[in-house]
């Protein structure tokens, strides 16, 4: 159902296709604005100050608009394709009915129109009601038979559910008439809110035989194939309903799609469910051949203000020893957090998430209205909390992207070069999208990782590459990625502040892997960084202090410098080095003996919680212990290194400017060690003429 955009909390809003690009390619914007476009320029966001690019910004053929968001998925077979059956006598299918209020349509097709007001049956035959008002029963699987019979119509709804079982046979004094589109779900106007239901075994009784449709378990590119007799016809699943979900079929005997993919044959259907935007692009940019890699926005002036709608330009060759991941999943994932009020107290305003609410907009950390979980995003749709200026109500300062360009503008100003390249690009392109780096730096979140991505880093490191995790809480979420949609699927094994789903439900329907957590797939934070979560809360952040390992002289480097024993009392995030959500060690869980704990933050408020997936041995007296954040290092036999400041507050922590502190002094050290003690670079470096790697930052 299409509503125009509310501009009320941003008059521009927008998205960039792609979201990430290489130098010498094209970037397109696509916006809507309730205001007059002044102006539309890029600016730099990842440099010590913004620096406005003099790169031509060029209109594209559709003007700036106020545009519309569709709300709500649907299936639909087209006139066309029906026709190819030749007469159609009647139609099956299941059902399984979630949340509904007020008035849903169920199946419209010619002059039928079946329905839902409060949960009462409806029909129309030619736009005039008939009279049934049977109560439908939810959250049970219904079978659905409409058929022709000379001049009646019959319809027959029944479930085959042994402790509540229904059955509605009725004859209707109208003969159905199969014409136009038929959809599923919605109005063949698509003017009313769309059903919240499962569908699955759709079944044609045509003149040519049956034809049916059984719902892949893997996420289709485009419209689904009929099998059965007769010509092939095509059903098209409209707005990114969710796949591989269970079925009529499912009896719990495994939750494995890849073992009984007839279990998983259902697509679940939202009344909110938002697929891949279509706006048309308004302006174009060509990237420069020379453009340096970084993190960029295009800047949309009005009368009353302007938005940055942000896009990162990638390195294709390396010019410097690092290389920064930017964590675009994470990014993706927070995008648009609904953070309702009866849920969370609100610290600070935030017209990204006020702009959210208002078009109902949602993460990957919100729930549908039928309460089932939001599991996959589009990049390709306004990311209205993805901004420079950003503050997260939960804790009333900047999270993700800003505390990133808050470590890029030190890197800057402390002359450390680093190439750029997205979590994408990584996926994409496996361990080849880090040869000849001697070491890859994450942000202050990097936490949500796909399979691939994951195994890429675990090769780089094996090689002799080492990992600079700059902050707290990452490697933990496995996602999936297909085109420009990102897959998350959340497991009530996983307790945590955001929605869960049915264990049944846990495979990604991109991969039919196991979703959660990357450690249930034996791989993850603590086999990998050897830390992962223990904390998370939104009062006042820690300082670290030293632990006496850290003066040993394999780890002493590291500290050079640094007067103090305790050090980052002070930051953007919470207010100090270790907050939000900060990571400790557990040999239990995967932590190698070889990772030395180097500082240690404790006294944490009461406010901050314990993860809840870990266990301790010595009950409650140990996990009050371990109330505490702890930073490591790794040196691994291949001769990487593995550092984590364990903390998504530590990049806060960084100073600004021209300033020194000594969360600087340990970053500048780290990174400078790396980028020349750690995994050698070939002597091509010097053959092809590249720029050396005391220049700040790089040029893709």
């Amino acid at each position: 159902m299409k509503r125009p955009v509310d501009h009320g909390a941003m008059a521009v809003s927008g998205y960039t296709v792609p979201w990430h690009a290489a130098a010498g390619t094209s970037v397109a914007l696509h916006v809507s604005s309730s205001r007059p476009v002044r102006h539309v320029r890029i600016v730099r966001l990842d440099t010590p100050s913004a620096e406005f690019m003099d790169w031509p910004v060029e209109p594209a053929v559709d003007a700036v608009s106020h545009r519309d968001f569709d709300h709500g998925s649907f299936l639909k077979i087209t006139e066309t394709e029906l026709a190819k059956a030749g007469d159609i006598s009647g139609i099956g299918f299941e059902i399984h009915l979630t949340r509904n209020d007020g008035a849903r349509v169920i199946f419209d097709c010619g002059n039928l129109c079946l329905g839902l007001r409060d949960g009462r049956l409806t029909a129309e035959f030619d736009g005039k009601p008939l009279e049934i008002g049977e109560p439908l029963p939810a959250n049970t699987w219904l079978a659905v038979e409409i058929l022709r019979d000379g001049s009646q119509t019959a319809l027959r709804i029944s479930s085959d559910d042994l402790l509540s079982p229904f059955l509605l046979h009725r004859h209707l004094d109208v003969s159905w008439s199969a014409s136009g589109d038929m959809v599923f779900g919605a109005s063949a106007a698509n003017d009313v809110k769309s059903l919240n239901a499962k569908f699955a075994g759709i079944a044609l009784r045509a003149a040519t035989g049956r034809i049916g449709w059984t719902f892949p378990t893997l996420l289709p590119r485009g419209p689904i194939a009929s099998t059965g007799a007769g010509p092939v016809l095509f059903l098209e699943a409209v707005n990114q309903p969710a796949f591989c979900m269970t079925s009529r079929r499912w009896d719990g005997s495994s939750f494995d799609p890849r073992l009984v993919p007839s279990h998983y044959d259902a697509v679940h259907c939202h009344d909110d469910d938002m697929g891949a935007l279509q706006w048309p692009a308004s302006y174009r940019l060509q990237v420069p051949a020379e453009a340096s890699a970084g993190v960029y926005a295009f800047e949309v002036g009005h009368d009353a203000g302007s938005e940055r709608i942000v896009f990162f330009i990638t390195s294709s060759a390396r010019r410097a020893p690092l290389l920064f991941l930017v964590p675009t999943a994470t990014y993706l994932a927070y995008a648009d957090e609904f953070l309702p009020a009866h849920l969370y107290e609100w610290l600070c305003e935030d017209r990204g998430h006020r702009f959210a609410i208002d078009n109902n907009l949602k993460s990957l950390y919100d729930y549908h209205s039928d309460l089932s979980g939001v599991s996959i995003a589009s990049y390709k749709k306004p990311k209205a909390t993805l901004r420079d200026d950003y503050n997260y109500p939960l804790c009333g300062c900047p999270h993700n992207l800003p505390v990133d360009l808050h470590f890029l503008r030190f890197c800057h100003a402390n002359g450390i070069a680093f190439d750029l390249i997205t979590d994408r690009d990584l996926h994409e392109r496996g361990v080849a999208g880090l040869q000849d780096y001697r070491a890859v730096i994450t942000g202050s979140h990097p936490e949500y990782m796909s399979v691939e991505m994951e195994h890429a880093l675990r090769q780089f490191a094996a090689s002799g590459g080492s990992i600079a995790y700059l902050g707290g809480n990452g490697f933990a979420g496995k996602v999936a990625f297909q085109d420009d949609l990102m897959e998350l699927r959340r497991s009530p094994l996983e307790a945590g502040r955001t929605w869960d789903g049915p264990i049944a439900e846990q495979s990604l329907s991109i991969t039919n892997q196991p979703g959660g957590h990357l450690r249930a797939s034996g791989r993850g934070e603590f086999s990998l960084t050897g830390v992962a979560i223990s904390l998370m809360g939104f009062d006042g952040a820690r300082p670290f202090t030293r632990t006496p390992e850290s003066h040993d002289a394999s780890v002493a480097w590291l500290f050079e410098g640094v007067a103090n024993e305790t050090f980052g009392d002070d930051g953007i995030v919470l207010g100090g080095a270790a907050g939000y959500e900060v990571d400790a060690t557990d040999p239990h869980l995967g932590t190698s003996p070889d990772t030395v704990v180097i500082a240690r933050a404790t006294g944490f408020p009461d406010s901050f919680v314990h993860d809840a997936t870990r266990w301790y041995e010595g009950g409650s007296e140990e996990r009050e212990a371990r109330r505490c954040a702890e930073m490591t290092l790794r040196h691994l036999p291949s001769g990487g290194l593995i550092f984590s400041a364990s903390s998504v507050a530590w990049c806060g922590a960084l100073p600004a400017g021209d300033a020194m502190n000594d969360v600087g002094r340990i970053t500048s050290n780290l990174l400078t060690h790396l980028a020349a003690k750690g995994r050698p670079v070939p002597d091509r470096e010097q053959q092809s003429g590249t720029q050396p790697a005391s220049r700040p930052g790089s040029t893709a």
